[in-house]
């Protein structure tokens, strides 16, 4: 069984993507280069993004949280097929 799973951004409400962009924005060390950005900025950047599919919403069973994760920290992981990481269907291929 995967110990992560992938969580499809239409498989969460708004409110609950809009809490996962703002924790994930303001965690300490998050670095947006020389420039300082504002939090919109920065949220903005984020769901364009995640709409690109450049980043990807993960659930760990293991700490019971989810987080965002670049394909390319994915990928650095070793995590590259869907045996490593399942992916939870969206509301519209679950109908």
């Amino acid at each position: 069984m995967a110990s992560h799973i992938e969580v499809p951004k239409d498989g969460l409400s708004r409110a609950a993507l809009e809490g996962l962009v703002e924790e994930y924005i303001t965690r300490e060390g998050t670095d947006y280069g020389l420039r300082e950005h504002s939090l919109e900025e920065k949220r903005e950047a984020v769901l364009r993004q995640l709409a690109r599919n450049e980043v990807a919403i993960v659930f760990d069973f293991e700490s019971e949280s989810t987080t965002l994760v670049s394909r390319q920290e994915l990928r650095q992981l070793g995590i590259t097929s869907s045996d490593e990481l399942a992916i939870m269907p969206s509301e519209e291929e679950a109908d």
